[in-house]
């Protein structure tokens, strides 16, 4: 499957890869200050790096470290954006 792929596909699943890397550290992070009463990841940033193709790396940090599963706005978008991300793969891999 990946022996017949293009340069290009290489590179957007590499992308696709990082992003999602980014995204779940990023909650790592976010949750680890919360525990120690730090300054926080602002949302705003949390939620677009979930739109940017992290909704892999979002659902696996909110699941991993259970962090903002209670709030509203990321119970709706983040798997909405790893629907999104997963559509994304396979349309790189298809074409």
């Amino acid at each position: 499957m990946f022996a017949q792929l293009e340069t290009w596909q290489y590179y957007a699943l590499i992308f696709l890869g990082l992003i999602n890397l980014y995204t779940f550290i990023l909650y790592f992070v976010d949750k680890r200050r919360a525990i120690a009463r730090k300054h926080r990841i602002p949302e705003k940033k949390l939620l677009t790096f979930t739109f940017l193709f992290g909704g892999i790396g979002a659902i696996l940090g909110m699941s991993v470290f259970r962090h903002k599963t209670k709030t509203l706005k990321f119970k709706i978008s983040a798997p909405l954006a790893f629907i999104f991300t997963m559509l994304s793969l396979w349309l790189i891999i298809q074409f």
